[in-house]
């Protein structure tokens, strides 16, 4: 949370003459590169996952305005910003591929007897 900075910014849409004199909508700023936090493989990874929300300089930015109130926009950013960086965190399972059993062959092998076996009933029986 240290390294988190947060900036108050007018917020646009509904809410009348209060919207123009109040700054209820929350800038999030997290600098990926320079965090203590990340070791160097989840820097790596987040920068990977989050390209399009990174700036040049690896900072990643969010805001939240959907609530009137400064503190709830705010608590609403922190658990995205969380959930966020939680989800890109994750470390796939390299996939193991598995070779299909001798009993799954010879049952694909078996109803493909049986389909050709009944298509070959619906020909025209051979004129002699």
């Amino acid at each position: 949370m240290n390294e988190l900075k947060f900036k108050a910014i007018r917020s646009s849409g509904a809410g009348g003459q209060h919207v123009n004199k109040t700054a209820s909508k929350i800038e999030l700023m997290f600098d990926v590169e320079h965090s203590a936090v990340l070791t160097e493989d989840q820097k790596q990874r987040l920068k990977s996952n989050l390209q399009s929300k990174l700036s040049k300089a690896f900072i990643l930015i969010m805001q939240c305005g959907e609530s009137r109130s400064q503190h709830k926009n705010k608590a609403l950013i922190i658990s995205r910003f969380l959930e966020l960086i939680k989800l890109n965190l994750i470390e796939e399972k390299e996939r193991i591929p598995t070779k299909t059993t001798k009993a799954a062959k010879k049952k694909r092998l078996a109803n493909k007897r049986k389909k050709a076996e009944k298509k070959s009933y619906r020909k025209p029986p051979p004129i002699d």
